[in-house]
């Protein structure tokens, strides 16, 4: 009885299930450093056949279905739920900002996901990145330093036609619901005269949020779904509309559609 006890204490289903769960995470690593390195390749080898202005969305495109691709071989591994389908309707709408909020490093992704023509705006250390920076500058993605530099090309894209993606709290939430929002979004969309659609990206783990340690363990599957909030019409004062959007972001946020270990049905994921 004493030996099947160790055996109980070393080997029992909470420590094979953390064991499994550790596999899983470096198995999704690996996943997303071979499709970002795929990516660039094909982007690297691709744009030499596409024409000048279609360069960067032929590189849009190739992202978008590296994302789609990584995480649905993330599901697949049980790691991931996904309710994306709310960011369709927005594929062929007209030029806007599209501003969600910014739980953790893995939002940008699943927002590419599922908009194949969209310019990103992100810290010059990812497009500087040996993993990300060949792929994400083919595709126009913008630095968001210098600010003027930015603004002028968030502006120039959403005159071409394409649509903005740019989170309104400047970097992950460190003081949830929402951090304190910056005018950034305001400034561009007045600018433009574009609107700014609100996305709220909710999810039972803050897994790659701020503060997360590597070393700790999420609960999965690892559930995002993301809904749309309101379209606001382009401000006439960029600071008045900020303090607007962060009251809204608060008062949509404080009571999250997810809740912990919360699964979503079939019906929900039937719209990937």
């Amino acid at each position: 009885m004493r030996w099947q006890a160790r055996t109980d204490l070393h080997y029992g289903p909470s420590r094979r299930g953390s064991l499994g769960k550790r596999v899983r995470l470096f198995a999704g690593l690996c996943c997303f450093a071979l499709v970002c390195a795929a990516a660039s390749f094909t982007i690297a080898a691709g744009i030499a056949f596409v024409a000048r202005q279609r360069r960067q969305r032929f590189s849009r495109m190739v992202i978008s279905r590296m994302f789609r691709a990584y995480f649905r071989a993330m599901e697949f591994m049980g790691c991931l739920r996904l309710d994306l389908g709310a960011l369709d309707s927005l594929r062929d709408a007209a030029p806007m900002v599209i501003a969600p909020n910014h739980p953790s490093m893995i939002d940008a992704g699943l927002v590419l996901s599922r908009l194949p023509d969209l310019a990103c705006i992100m810290k010059a250390d990812i497009l500087d990145s040996i993993l990300f920076g060949t792929g994400a500058r083919a595709a126009g993605y913008i630095a968001s330093q210098p600010p003027r530099g930015m603004l002028r090309a968030a502006i120039d894209c959403l005159h071409g036609g394409c649509h903005v993606l740019l989170f309104p709290e400047g970097t992950r939430t460190q003081t949830p619901p929402v951090n304190t929002l910056q005018r950034t979004v305001g400034l561009i969309a007045r600018r433009a005269q574009v609107p700014v659609q609100t996305v709220f990206i909710e999810s039972n783990t803050g897994f790659l949020g701020k503060g997360w340690a590597l070393s700790q363990l999420p609960v999965m599957p690892m559930v995002y779904s993301v809904r749309l909030g309101h379209r606001f019409d382009p401000p006439a004062d960029a600071d008045a509309f900020a303090t607007q959007l962060q009251e809204y972001f608060r008062t949509e946020l404080a009571s999250p559609a997810i809740a912990e270990h919360k699964p979503i049905t079939p019906h929900e994921t039937a719209t990937r």
